[in-house]
């Protein structure tokens, strides 16, 4: 169904000249696709770029500034047999002498590159040695005709080993002959305000600048590009919701039975962003349209009791619901939390993960499909195909960044017409909610349930490690319970960062069989036990990496040391922190930091100390790192943009949901001809969801 103006673009990457089979395993380690795609190689963004217009004599040329400079070759001096000394070339123009400097490379290569009485133009960074100037490994050597085809401004590239800047520049340049004259998608009034080029000219102009700020995500081409991806994510969404809505739904009403002896089971009064949130997802549930709905809240504002409260209203009117968590952990922590007070009220619970086999398993699924479970938690073991509903009536999918649309719309096909919730811990701006969750109404817990404590948060160098330990030492003698985080499960050559399985060692060897440990790598049976010993306080020190940060709920905890708190994102750093101050007692949360810290990440830490507000802290996130860092794409995997930059590029993000909108409005299916373009930028931009939408029209 693809459209064949697309086939030159989505030809794999060997249809070039000069690629074959040795160079398509870097270009697929670059891609990150087992068979990489001309439009792979086109959408692979520049991280930096070198500005070779500055053109001085030798003598006005400022020293660690990039310049390409004309000069006449001198004089050789090779370094002499089994020596490491670097070969020296002697060169001079009007104004004064340099040296350029190569290491391990033969001599000869050198003398014919840079021949003694030619004129070259060299691209580097001068430097000052010994008060004398000095290129080191000439990014170019160039003669009359090489220097006319220097670009003024030259993009620089990620690259991989095995993989040359000149060798993925030259594939670029192939890449770019092979773009078609596409009809345009972009609204025309939209277009116009920005003047935006053509789709084909953005990506010309993006990989070959003409200025400075063409080679930056700020400029005119870049953000052309980012606003495809971003209109072809909305149209993708607002497809989705409309396909939700045509389908029609059912109206969910309860009486309030379940729900009163819910709330008089709680052992607490619910806020009053709880009472607010429960009200509009009653007032959804019981209207005929469907509802999609997103609920944001912070580090313990109670959204799964929320989410509870709905199961309630949903099993009054005789119809189940669905709780689907990323994973085992966060699964058994929500069920563990929802059973006894379900119970309370008279709700049946079941809970159903990878784990459960054989006639554990059977037994959930009958239950399940004979209706005597009002409620089941489970993980992606969920949306298999042997899990039926006897009336699924509400899907809650809890972090659901971390699943995509498709996995979220096969849950919602487990009934008829299934009212959803979404659920995330994560506090997200608002650019990030219509990139994300553009399809959904949205609901905020920003209260904290009364009793939560304050968490004392303090940045302290690595340095003062054993002052960290013997503070844990001390707090695990008068009882307390302690989590010490590490980003690595263990050492690799390429890393010097902590390992938790080196640290536990380590903290073992002082603290005896107190310590416990649990990482992502472990069997989801023996990550519960870990857990289980800590929460019963049979371990009372729990080694740990990210696995723990969100659900888990240790009200004894209260002590949080997080080791390289420098190469955590600041909701990622909020949601570890969040794992203490659960109970009544005063906590702390340690960030430990190697010297010397970057100026985002000194910021990063000075933020999370000023404060516990996670809505806050997600807007410094997205300032600081940008949107794949903010929800932790970058760490655990979330639904990339290739060509949008939300902390440049989130300006766009309305513009192109009004713009989705307005044409999903007008033709749903976008059947009218004139939506053919539409179709060519979803193929484009490969929004699954979407294309198979349109397949099915």
């Amino acid at each position: 169904m693809r459209p064949d103006a697309l086939s030159p673009l989505f030809a794999t990457l060997d249809s070039l000249s000069g690629i074959g089979p040795k160079l398509m395993k870097p270009y697929a380690r670059l891609l990150g696709r087992e068979m990489p795609r001309v439009i792979d190689l086109l959408f692979h963004m520049p991280s930096g770029f070198v500005d070779r217009r500055a053109r001085p004599l030798l003598a006005e040329a400022v020293p660690e500034t990039d310049v390409t400079v004309e000069v006449t070759v001198e004089a050789h001096q090779p370094p002499s047999p089994g020596s490491r000394a670097p070969h020296r070339t002697y060169v001079s123009d009007a104004s004064g002498d340099m040296v350029v400097v190569h290491f391990k490379i033969e001599p000869a290569r050198i003398e014919r590159m840079l021949p003694v009485g030619a004129k070259r133009w060299l691209c580097g960074r001068i430097s000052i040695y010994d008060g004398m100037r000095q290129m080191t490994h000439p990014d170019r050597i160039l003669d009359a005709a090489g220097v006319e085809r220097l670009p003024a401004v030259e993009q620089v590239y990620p690259l991989v080993e095995g993989l040359a800047s000149g060798h993925l520049r030259r594939a670029i340049e192939a890449a770019l002959q092979r773009v078609p004259d596409l009809p345009e998608w972009i609204p025309d009034d939209v277009r116009a305000a920005r003047g935006w080029p053509s789709f084909r000219e953005a990506l010309m102009r993006l990989h070959k600048p003409a200025s400075p700020h063409e080679a930056t995500p700020a400029g005119g081409p870049w953000r052309r590009l980012a606003f495809d991806e971003l209109l072809a994510h909305q149209l993708t969404l607002a497809m989705v919701r409309a396909q939700e809505e045509k389908a029609g739904g059912r109206s969910t009403m309860g009486d309030g039975h379940i729900a009163t002896r819910l709330a008089d089971a709680l052992p607490f009064t619910l806020t009053g962003a709880q009472e607010q949130a429960i009200a509009a997802i009653r007032a959804d549930l019981a209207a005929d349209t469907r509802m999609l709905r997103l609920l944001q809240g912070d580090v313990g504002s109670g959204k799964t009791v929320v989410a509870l409260m709905a199961a309630a209203t949903v099993a009054e009117a005789g119809r189940q619901t669905a709780l689907m968590a990323p994973t085992e952990i966060l699964a058994r922590q929500h069920h563990e939390t929802i059973a006894p007070l379900a119970a309370a009220a008279g709700l049946s619970t079941a809970i159903l993960t990878g784990r459960e086999k054989g006639r554990a398993r059977e037994a959930v699924l009958t239950e399940l499909a004979f209706g005597r479970t009002d409620l089941v938690v489970g993980t992606h073991a969920l949306i298999q195909d042997d899990v039926i509903f006897r009336d699924l009536a509400l899907a809650v999918v809890d972090e659901q960044h971390r699943f995509g649309v498709e996995q979220r719309l096969t849950l919602a096909r487990k009934g008829e017409a299934v009212d959803m919730l979404v659920m995330t811990a994560t506090p997200i701006p608002r650019t990030l909610v219509l990139t994300l969750f553009g399809d959904m109404d949205s609901s905020e817990l920003r209260e904290k349930p009364p009793g939560r404590q304050a968490i004392d948060t303090r940045a302290l160098p690595l340095d003062r490690l054993d002052e960290v330990v013997a503070g844990v030492g001390r707090a695990l003698a008068s009882g307390a319970r302690a989590y010490w985080i590490c980003p690595l499960v263990e050492e690799t050559d390429t890393s010097d960062l902590a390992a938790a399985t080196e640290r536990f060692e380590t903290l073992q060897s002082i603290f005896g069989a107190s310590v416990g440990l649990v990482h992502g790598r472990m069997s989801g049976a023996a990550k519960d036990e870990a857990m289980g010993r800590f929460a019963r306080g049979e371990t009372r020190l729990l080694v740990a990496t990210t696995v723990i940060e969100v659900g888990v709920n240790v009200p004894e905890a209260t002590v949080m040391v997080i080791e390289h708190a420098e190469r955590f994102g600041l909701a990622q750093l909020h949601q570890l922190r969040g794992r203490v101050g659960r109970g009544d007692k005063p906590s702390v949360c340690l960030l430990l930091y190697r010297h010397p810290l970057g100026e985002t990440a000194k910021s990063r830490l000075a933020i999370l100390r000023e404060s516990q507000d996670g809505f806050r802290l997600a807007e410094e996130d997205l300032r600081l790192r940008g949107e794949g860092d903010v929800l932790g794409t970058r760490q655990s995997g979330l639904p990339g943009f290739r060509l949008a930059r939300m902390e440049w590029h989130g300006g766009e993000v309305e513009a192109a949901r009004n713009a989705a909108a307005a044409q999903v409005r007008a033709d749903p299916d976008l059947a009218a001809p004139g939506a053919r373009t539409l179709h060519t930028l979803l193929h484009l931009q490969e929004r699954d969801a979407a294309v198979r939408l349109l397949s099915a029209g």
